[in-house]
C-alpha cells in the first residue's frame, strides 16, 4: 500500500510541476483533449496503462532483489 500511495503522490508532483511550468501549454493541451473522440482517449488511456505496467515490471524486475 506504501508503494500505491508513493506513486500517486509523484504523480502529483509531475502534474504539478507541469502545470507550474508551463500553464499555457497545459491549457492548450486541455482544449485539444475536450474535441478529442472518447474512443481516441480510450485507446490513449489504455495505451498509457499498458506502458506504466511495462515500466513498473521492468524497475522491480531490474532493482529489487528475487
Amino acid at each position: 500500500m506504501t508503494d500505491l500511495m508513493t506513486a500517486l503522490a509523484l504523480v502529483l508532483v509531475i502534474e504539478g510541476l507541469a502545470w507550474a511550468g508551463f500553464p499555457e501549454a497545459m491549457k492548450r493541451m486541455m482544449a485539444q483533449v475536450l474535441v478529442m473522440p472518447p474512443d481516441l482517449l480510450r485507446g490513449i488511456g489504455l495505451f498509457m496503462a499498458i506502458l506504466g505496467l511495462g515500466g513498473v515490471w521492468l524497475v522491480r524486475a531490474a532493482f529489487v532483489a528475487p
